[in-house]
């Protein structure tokens, strides 16, 4: 039963970060397209793991940030110096991760959308 129970809380950690965060939801807009590009383009299946996967790190980087900035936010209502310093350094590991999936995009596609 705990493990459901375990599924069930981080199902709901998900559901709020999609519904709830803006951020989140332009990046799930932006796998749906990709994935229908690798779809379309009938991308191998390697190329399609290295996909996936790099969707997956987009995705968990932003619900890492959110889970960050909730708890700075519930320790420090407050301005403190240190806690823009987490957020932005959580915010700033999500932009790492979206540039470099735009790097990952470009060596997927480029050669397939320019024939």
């Amino acid at each position: 039963m705990r493990v459901l129970a375990a599924f069930k809380y981080a199902m709901a950690g998900i559901v709020y970060c999609v519904c709830r965060e803006r951020n989140i939801q332009i990046h799930v807009t932006a796998a749906l397209v990709a994935i229908g590009m690798a779809w379309r383009f009938e991308l191998s299946a390697l190329e399609q793991a290295i996909l996936f996967l790099t969707i997956a790190g987009v995705i968990t980087a932003e619900i890492f940030n959110t889970a960050i900035e909730t708890i700075v936010d519930k320790v420090s209502p407050d301005f403190h110096p240190l806690a823009k310093v987490a957020k932005d350094v959580a915010a700033g590991a999500v932009l790492v991760q979206a540039i470099t999936s735009l790097g990952i995009g470009y060596v997927l596609f480029w050669d397939k959308l320019f024939k």
